[in-house]
């Protein structure tokens, strides 16, 4: 059978394609390539900058509309070649020494990724496609996503909701507050994430200029690798073997792993909520929530978020283990892993859709998290027993304790009753009765 979303094997390019499609551009074998003849492209264009070679005007133009341009057929020119040279980045050289001869550059043949190993190429090719899928795709998804749970916070920002710690009934909190828990914690993360370098290795065979240094000796080649790394968007590595040492990249990977680890949180507490009848869900004509039992309107996207950042993460921890370490200069174990980055980043981008789609579901039930509160006034004990302390009331946690921890039923006549019987002002008696359940929710910081 032919490949389709029906037949790939991979549920990122089968049932998930028409929602991360675009990702081709960055982490396809196209891509790859892509990127490939882009950096070498300007390599050669700037070994011509710094006048080592002389390319004619209409040779810079052509080049520089083959890396513009480039596009599947040329993808499967270099496939073409690569049958022969069974060497991905040797195909891509001899692809553009192919072009050269066409646009007048056959004296610059062998300039053609000069003194470079494989490695100079992709790990300045790599880096850039994933500086443009984060700068492109998945930080405005991010940030959209922070956005509107920011907007949601500020709607909901005055809805009392019973808080539950160790899943019991807890201090009262306010609905917009708990969103709000995760606006921060995205943002701290986000901040993180931005102050990561992009860095790339360029640098020759072992990372030291051999053959650059030993065909032009007085050329400062470190100075002149930085320049020209540093134009391509990415920071050069001093010191590396054959390849870059990926830590950044790692760095990365472990900061959307904590991102994701933020939003699969999320999901938790929302999927709860809906199950204690805190949210209802809109309905879309036509949809079934279950094959068996009609009535159901299931949170399906929250859960269908949470199977994809697990995912994602299971990549990403992967990722960030293994490519830091290779065997002395360099063994191969990276190059496959490398092929894989954009598949967790796909993941992680199908959650933030489905989380979207979930929150605009989502609809306060305001008469569920009211009869909440009301069931449950023993957590205005605490309350009570502060203000106790503060006038010196003897005991007061213990009394508090004695009336209120393991009742079945302690209402609000329950708790009025006991301040009724306390030694103290009717003034005071009368601040503790106006403490409710729906009041007594303390405050925050502005948002």
């Amino acid at each position: 059978m032919e490949l389709s979303p029906l037949t790939a094997v991979s549920a990122i390019d089968g049932r998930y394609r028409n929602q991360v499609h675009h990702l081709d551009e960055y982490f396809s074998e196209y891509a790859l390539m892509k990127y490939r003849v882009w950096v070498e492209i300007e390599y050669l264009l700037f070994l011509e900058k710094k006048k080592v070679i002389k390319l004619a005007v209409r040779t810079q133009k052509a080049l520089r509309q083959l890396a513009a341009d480039f596009g599947p057929d040329d993808a499967q020119e270099i496939k073409r070649i690569e049958a022969t040279t069974n060497h991905d980045v040797k195909a891509v050289e001899y692809f553009i020494k192919e072009r050269l001869e066409k646009n007048g550059g056959a004296a610059a043949r062998e300039w053609v990724h000069f003194g470079l190993t494989s490695q100079d190429i992709n790990n300045t090719a790599v880096p850039l496609s994933w500086k443009h899928a984060l700068e492109y795709e998945y930080l405005p998804a991010v940030l959209n996503l922070q956005t509107a749970l920011r907007v949601v916070a500020d709607n909901w920002r005055d809805i009392p909701m019973l808080a539950h710690t160790h899943g019991q009934p807890a201090s009262p909190t306010r609905l917009g507050k708990e969103i709000m828990v995760f606006v921060e914690r995205l943002g701290n993360q986000i901040e993180q994430l931005l102050h990561i370098p992009f860095t790339g290795k360029f640098g020759g065979a072992t990372g030291n200029f051999n053959a650059h240094h030993i065909a032009f000796p007085k050329t400062d080649w470190v100075k002149w690798g930085n320049e020209f790394v540093e134009s391509l968007g990415l920071q050069r590595q001093q010191f590396t073997t054959q390849i870059e040492h990926y830590d950044n990249l790692a760095a990365h990977f472990d900061c959307i792993k904590r991102i994701n680890n933020i939003l699969l949180d999320f999901c938790r507490d929302i999927w709860s909520y809906v199950s204690m009848e805190y949210f209802k869900q809109k309905t879309k004509k036509g949809e079934v929530g279950s094959s068996a039992m009609p009535h159901k309107v299931n949170p399906i996207d929250f859960e269908n978020a949470e199977g994809n950042l697990g995912m994602a993460n299971a990549l990403f921890e992967h990722l960030t283990a293994k490519l830091p370490v290779s065997r002395l200069q360099r063994d191969l174990t990276d190059s496959t892993v490398l092929r894989n980055i954009g598949v967790p980043l796909a993941h992680t981008l199908l959650a933030i859709k489905s989380i979207e789609k979930g929150l605009n579901k989502l609809v306060v039930n305001d008469a569920r998290i009211y009869q909440d509160l009301e069931d449950n006034w023993p957590v205005v004990a605490e309350a009570i027993q502060t203000v106790l302390r503060k006038e010196n009331f003897p005991n007061p946690y213990e009394a508090l304790k004695e009336l209120t921890r393991g009742k079945e039923k302690i209402d609000k006549k329950a708790i009025h009753s006991f301040i009724d019987g306390l030694k103290v002002t009717a003034e005071l008696k009368k601040r503790l009765k106006a403490i409710t359940p729906h009041n007594y929710t303390g405050i925050t910081a502005s948002y």
